[in-house]
Order: structure tokens, then sequence, then C-alpha cells
């Protein structure tokens, strides 16, 4: 089995320039986090945009959708900002025949108290056992995107109370 992963900025990628006093989306980290984690499996990464979510218009989507539908592997990863990552996922979730997970972090992967790998693995573990459909893994846990909220407060997603 090969893992497709589609890096889209965030959160995950952000890396903080000292002289500017702020952070600004970087390279994709995946592949740092793969190779430390000694992964055994077929992957490629693609780096498809550099945005921070907040900043995502309806065409970023539109860009994404397009380069999802019409990849050739089944099994694909997408980290994402986590502000918008919800109207990303339900956006995807026309695309037939596929198993698209979509993850984050609260914090960039560069630093040591962030849950990048952790969320990573856990959207690499659910990409191989669940089955077709777009999901949101975050927080040791795995999401139907129309059933969940981000609680800033407590830096989780959680469940809706409809």
């Amino acid at each position: 089995m090969k893992i497709k992963f589609f890096a889209i900025g965030g959160t995950i990628d952000k890396v903080y320039f000292d002289a500017l006093s702020t952070y600004q989306v970087g390279p994709p980290g995946i592949e740092n986090i793969l190779r430390e984690a000694r992964v055994n499996f077929d992957y490629e990464v693609v780096s498809l945009l550099k945005k921070d979510s907040l900043d995502m218009t309806p065409e970023d989507r539109e860009l994404i959708y397009e380069a999802i539908s019409k990849e050739q592997i089944k099994h694909i990863v997408i980290t994402h900002g986590t502000d918008t990552m919800i109207e990303t996922a339900i956006r995807l979730k026309e695309i037939n025949q596929k198993v698209i997970v979509i993850t984050g972090a609260m914090e960039p992967a560069c630093f040591k108290s962030s849950d990048a790998s952790f969320n990573l693995g856990s959207a690499v573990a659910a990409v191989q056992t669940l089955p077709s459909g777009v999901y949101i893994a975050v927080n040791g846990r795995v999401f139907d995107p129309t059933k969940i909220k981000k609680d800033r407060n407590l830096k989780q997603f959680v469940e809706k109370l409809d």
C-alpha cells in the first residue's frame, strides 16, 4: 500500500523567524516526522499549498478537491491548518473510492511540545484501516467532520452537541 501525503500548510508546517517575530508557513514537516518514526511503507509527499487555513479561499478548496479527485492513489493523508480543516473535509466528501484523512497540529511540528507527530501517526493508522470516506484525525481520535467543532479554549476537537 502506498500513502500519498498532501501538505496544505497550517500550524503543523509553521516556522518561527526571530528577525520578524512572527510565524510563517514553511516546507512540509511530513518527511522529517516519517523519517524519524522509521516508517516502512511506501509514500509520497506533495506540497500543494503553503497557507494558514484562516487565509484559505473557496478557490483553494477547489484546487485541493481537483488534486485529490484526480489522484490515482487510494490512501490520502492531508496536513492542514486546524481552523478550517472541517470545511475542507466537507468539500472533499463528494470524492468516492478513496480513504482521505485530514490532520494538523495546534503547535508547529518543530516544537518539542507539538502534537504534530502524534496526529500524523494517528492519520497514518486511520488511512490504512478505515473504509472509503473523509475523516479528521486529531487529539487521539478519528472524527466524522460533519459532527465536530474546534474548541479553541481546550485546543481540541470535540463532538458537536446538536
